[in-house]
């Protein structure tokens, strides 16, 4: 069983940087898809990054790139997201996804259905 814990939330000014952490536990194989999401209150749970982890192809919604970095340390078996220049429309519910599959390798995708672990979520606020 697939377990997704999410940390490094918090409170930050416009500006500012975060990085959010998140330990797999349960997932074997090289062929995995993970990534990030968030949602903000009243609206809809969006994808923000993704990694593709056996090539390490990523995928961003607009609105973050040149901003957010997604990265992975097998090792550690810990997804990253690095969170630069930080401004209020930022603010919301993160929340760490996963799938593995074993018959190809998945690429990187920002939409949900494509996933079937989640975190629990860690809260990220931005103040003007």
């Amino acid at each position: 069983q697939v377990q997704l814990v999410e940390s490094g939330g918090g409170s930050v000014q416009a500006g500012g940087s975060l990085r959010l952490s998140c330990v797999a536990s349960g997932i074997t194989g090289r062929r995995n898809r993970m990534g990030w999401f968030r949602q903000a209150p009243g609206k809809e749970r969006e994808g923000v990054a993704s990694i593709s982890t056996y090539y390490g192809t990523t995928r961003y919604t607009d609105s973050v790139k040149g901003r957010f970095t997604i990265s992975k340390d097998s090792a550690k078996n810990t997804l990253y997201l690095q969170m630069n220049t930080l401004n209020p429309e930022d603010t919301a519910m993160y929340y760490c996804a996963a799938r593995s599959l074993s018959w190809t390798v998945p690429n990187p995708s920002l939409g949900q259905s494509d996933y079937d672990s989640w975190g629990q979520g860690t809260q990220v606020t931005v103040s003007s």
